[in-house]
């Protein structure tokens, strides 16, 4: 499974890059108004440091904007994913994208239904948020099941699972088992996926053995 880095911040970018643990990047409104600079600024520098792909979202509500707004995003470089809500709209602008050859993410779904209609229309992801499907008592990770099923009977669709919404480090094993392509998670889900308990009680323990074997040799 592919993993993403759900920031808009280049040293969280980084820092991951360095581990070989930063496949591409997605980013949202609310993700780019954390930091310094224009949207399109950080976009730009962000699709310069990420050799993978990069989720630029549109704002626009009707086809020909966002459209218009995802062609002006595909400009800006060759790994550039132009991010649509679902909705008619946005069906309908992934669908006139896709013909034009430009990668498309279909965000906030919360159906099987609906990500099949986005994978029809040409969309290169779906995005299911399966952290908020739990936040109202539905299994999102049966929905990850369900699409990685769907996907399978058809092979003929492309569309590759973007598991979004991420939580904990639970989510992204469960993602794994499900099948998910991708899952984008923020920083620090990354790097509680290092941690466990025993593995810091193993460290100490061997580092206390090492010190009473040096003693002994003295």
């Amino acid at each position: 499974m592919k993993i993403f880095l759900d920031t808009a911040n280049a040293a969280e970018i980084q820092a991951a890059l360095e581990l070989g643990l930063c496949d591409g990047v997605t980013t949202n409104p609310s993700l780019l108004a954390k930091e310094k600079g224009t949207p399109e600024a950080i976009l730009k520098n962000l699709l310069k440091i990420v050799p993978g792909p990069v989720n630029c979202e549109c704002v626009s509500l009707d086809a020909a904007g966002i459209v218009a707004e995802g062609k002006n995003f595909a400009t800006w470089g060759k790994n550039v994913v132009v991010k649509v809500a679902m909705n008619h709209e946005g069906i309908k602008a992934v669908h006139a994208l896709h013909k034009l050859g430009i990668p498309t993410n279909v965000t906030l779904i919360f159906s099987a239904s609906q990500a099949y209609l986005a994978a029809k229309a040409g969309a290169s992801y779906v995005s299911p948020f399966i952290g908020r499907l739990d936040d109202i008592s539905q299994d999102g990770m049966q929905l990850i099941r369900d699409l990685a099923a769907i996907f399978r009977n058809y092979p003929a669709l492309k569309t590759e699972i973007l598991t979004a919404s991420v939580r904990n480090p639970n989510h992204m094993v469960q993602a794994m088992l499900a099948g998910s392509h991708i899952a984008t998670a923020p920083a620090k889900v990354l790097l509680d996926m290092e941690k466990h308990p025993l593995t810091d009680i193993g460290i100490a323990k061997f580092l206390e053995d090492h010190k009473k074997s040096q003693s002994a040799t003295k």
